[in-house]
């Protein structure tokens, strides 16, 4: 379990395939990282694999990478990186479990001396979940959705977010890694099986 508050962002070092798996390392200089630990890029709950002085290495099965924008990654990518949470953590976000539902693409960027704001299209079966003034993790960066409409949705950042994350950095036709708030996840399933609706 995550909250979508992103600690640092880090580079992508190599990336090679191997038979039904791609490794990915990541540097890092986290010096109480765990084997099997639990870390998400880009929003995507990964297991450490193994580590080395200044990275750590991940494996990524093939419908991860079918799935979220980690398949698309080079070398000198920057990515999000956050740590999952301890038990008597603040949480800062929100509950981000660190599952994509799918990817979502940039369609426009507003950057204006009063606001940057971000314009992003997510796959219609995932419409029913934004709900505005709800949360959204987008490359598994907690967000507040400030606009909806349909299957399109606006979030505003903040100066911190600008700074600390690879928002400000992505261009028109983006894919991001989106999850939606595991709360509206929940309460739309449970009223679509209620009333007897497929999803």
């Amino acid at each position: 379990m995550f909250t979508g508050i992103i600690e640092r962002t880090l580079r992508v070092l190599a990336v090679a395939d191997a038979p039904g798996f791609r490794r990915l390392t990541i540097g890092a200089n986290w010096t109480d990282v765990r084997h099997g630990e639990s870390i998400a890029i880009n929003g995507c709950c990964l297991t450490v694999a193994e580590m080395k002085p200044g990275e750590i290495q991940f494996d990524v099965i093939a419908e991860t990478l079918e799935k979220t924008n980690l398949g698309s990654l080079l070398v000198g990518d920057a990515v999000n990186a956050e740590r999952s949470m301890r038990v008597g953590d603040r949480i800062d976000g929100h509950f981000v479990q660190g599952h994509v539902d799918g990817t979502a693409q940039l369609k426009e960027v507003s950057n204006t001396p009063e606001e940057w704001r971000l314009t992003i299209e997510a796959p219609q079966q995932l419409a029913r979940y934004l709900v505005p003034k709800g949360s959204v993790a987008i490359d598994g960066v907690s967000l507040t959705l400030a606009a909806v409409d349909s299957n399109r949705f606006q979030v505003a950042l903040i100066p911190t977010t600008l700074e600390l994350t690879t928002l400000k950095s992505r261009q028109p036709g983006w894919m991001f890694n989106l999850e939606a708030d595991i709360f509206s996840k929940t309460i739309v399933s449970y009223l679509e099986r209620f009333n007897g609706k497929s999803a």
